[in-house]
């Protein structure tokens, strides 16, 4: 299989369908994307369609209303995503990426007292 890279409004669908995790017909998915955008029904239907395509979503036929479930877990994705846009904005750098991000003072003390932990955590596994 590829590696997954949805696009903005793909990603839309996907959380939808994590979230529900039983698969979900167009009328649910469009249902539950409205509470957060104005998006027609035939949009949807015709991303789901798309996604089908590039194999981001199953469809299941067996019955008259098409139910969809994503072919990919959200780790999965995100772990995709965030390779990609690595490579593409710090040169493949992990340590350029956490460098900005901390740069930024985004991150809580909590956030970084998390962090550093799994830091701990990642170098006991490599040492083993």
């Amino acid at each position: 299989m590829t590696s997954p890279q949805p696009t903005e409004g793909e990603l839309a669908i996907l959380r939808i369908l994590w979230k529900r995790k039983d698969p979900a017909t167009v009328r649910e998915v469009h249902e539950d994307l409205l509470l957060s955008k104005d998006t027609a029904y035939t949009t949807v239907l015709k991303m789901l369609t798309i996604m089908s395509e590039k194999k981001l979503v199953k469809r299941d036929e067996s019955e008259r209303s098409h139910r969809y479930v994503a072919l990919y877990s959200e780790p999965v994705v995100q772990s995709s995503m965030l390779k990609s846009f690595v490579q593409n904005a710090f040169a493949g750098s992990a340590f350029k990426l956490v460098q900005r991000a901390l740069d930024d003072d985004t991150a809580s003390n909590e956030e970084l007292d998390a962090i550093e932990r799994m830091i701990a955590e990642a170098k006991k596994r490599r040492s083993k």
